[in-house]
């Protein structure tokens, strides 16, 4: 078994699971369990200027330079320690589905809890490779436990084999990317590289320079509650009202009906009673222009509903959360274009696409440090169907190693 593979199945053990609720950095105490243990790791490895934030639970650092390469540019690789919050992180227990048949897999008896490939027709692609599953009870953590067993595998083989020409290598791992919190108190100027991947995609072959613009929004209404038998002309029932706001958005702007570059609205979560009704949105483009349209069709409908039921009836509370990184990889085409190259090296087609999401590469390019983001190997993120292709995980390791010998050379 491989370095890489030894690590992600340690890793994922360790529940690391962010929390939106707790309004702290990191939202959960446990995500230190995963960051002392890769500090530790560091430093057995010989690993250079090692920082550990035990405040907010960032870690970072360095790969030194080999001889004649000291003047290259410092390339950095990132991955985040938390999973999501969406499916517990607790008692992972994975297993290897050694030379995979190509079917369904069973992976819970008990629970009747199989990973089909009726639902997940991509399965297929996997015949005779290791998938690497859990026991359907829980994520598996690939997101992004497998960007971070990549990284460090790759550190241990550079840092065991001297005679691999590279340039400084910066290696951090953040807390809170699930909650979307990972660049809040990511030290750029310590860090210190020119430029950065970060290692949380998806399948082998995907190479993302482009996210959506974001933001989050708050809907609150306001209503009047009277008892029901004396109620006409006198209640305003707020959840019929935050209702009644849902149906004026466009209806096919909606996660359920949208795809590739295609923005939406989502309703992510709502509770209330007559009196009070809050419902939390998402709002999402890739078209900076589109986005911004969004913000206002979504202010105007507030607007619509103050003016039919009166004043201060619904309030709104939007704040964007990270914009699109591509409009700075613009400017930096040379990461993409050595990733591709890497990638056909390997034999592996890239597959670049937009992220219907995003990473913390999003902010990190915005606050000077560009950064696309690869692929791990993993797929059915943030859910009890979610596995790891063992195969692709080692060629993603490789693929680290080649980006290092790659930006060694551009002197």
């Amino acid at each position: 078994m491989t370095n890489t593979i030894e690590n992600f199945l340690r890793y994922v053990t360790i529940d690391t699971q962010s929390c939106e609720e707790t309004g702290t950095t990191p939202s959960t105490a446990k995500q230190h369990d995963l960051a002392r243990l890769l500090a530790s790791q560091l430093t057995e490895m010989n690993a250079a200027e090692i920082t550990y934030d035990k405040e907010h639970c960032y870690l970072y650092a360095t790969i030194p330079a080999t001889a004649g390469c000291e003047k290259s540019p410092v390339l950095g690789f990132i991955a985040h320690m938390d999973t999501s919050p969406a499916v517990s992180g607790e008692n992972v227990k994975p297993r290897i589905v050694e030379n995979y048949d190509g079917g369904d897999i069973l992976l819970n008896e008990k629970e009747n809890i199989t990973l089909s490939v009726s639902d997940f027709p991509e399965l297929s692609n996997y015949k005779g490779q290791d998938l690497i599953v859990t026991d359907g009870t829980t994520l598996l953590g690939a997101d992004d436990k497998a960007g971070v067993a990549e990284i460090m595998a790759m550190a241990k083989h550079l840092l065991s084999h001297p005679e691999i020409p590279h340039g400084k290598i910066r290696i951090g791992f953040t807390p809170d990317e699930e909650i979307g919190s990972g660049a809040d108190h990511f030290d750029v100027a310590l860090f210190g590289a020119d430029f950065a991947y970060t290692v949380d995609g998806g399948e082998l072959g995907e190479l993302e320079d482009e996210t959506f613009n974001a933001a989050g929004a708050r809907l609150i209404v306001h209503g009047r509650n009277v008892h029901p038998g004396s109620a006409k002309g006198k209640m305003v029932n707020s959840i019929l009202v935050a209702q009644e706001f849902q149906s004026l958005l466009p209806v096919f702007s909606n996660p359920m009906y949208t795809e590739g570059r295609e923005g939406f609205f989502h309703l992510d979560g709502i509770s209330g009673n007559v009196e009070q009704t809050t419902a939390d949105y998402i709002i999402r483009d890739h078209d900076k222009g589109l986005f911004e349209t969004k913000k206002k069709v979504f202010l105007q409908c507030a607007d619509f509903l103050n003016q039919k039921y009166g004043e201060n009836t619904v309030t709104v509370e939007i704040a964007d959360s990270y914009y699109n990184m591509r409009e700075i990889l613009k400017d930096h085409t040379h990461l993409m274009e050595h990733a591709c190259t890497e990638l056909r090296e390997l034999g592996v087609e890239p597959k670049i696409t937009p992220v219907r999401g995003g990473t913390d590469g999003s902010r990190l390019s915005f606050m000077g440090l560009p950064c696309p983001n690869l692929c791990t190997g993993g797929a059915n993120y943030h859910s009890r169907f979610e596995y790891a292709c063992v195969q692709s995980m080692e060629k993603v390791t490789k693929l680290l190693i080649r980006l290092a010998v790659k930006y060694g050379k551009q002197m």
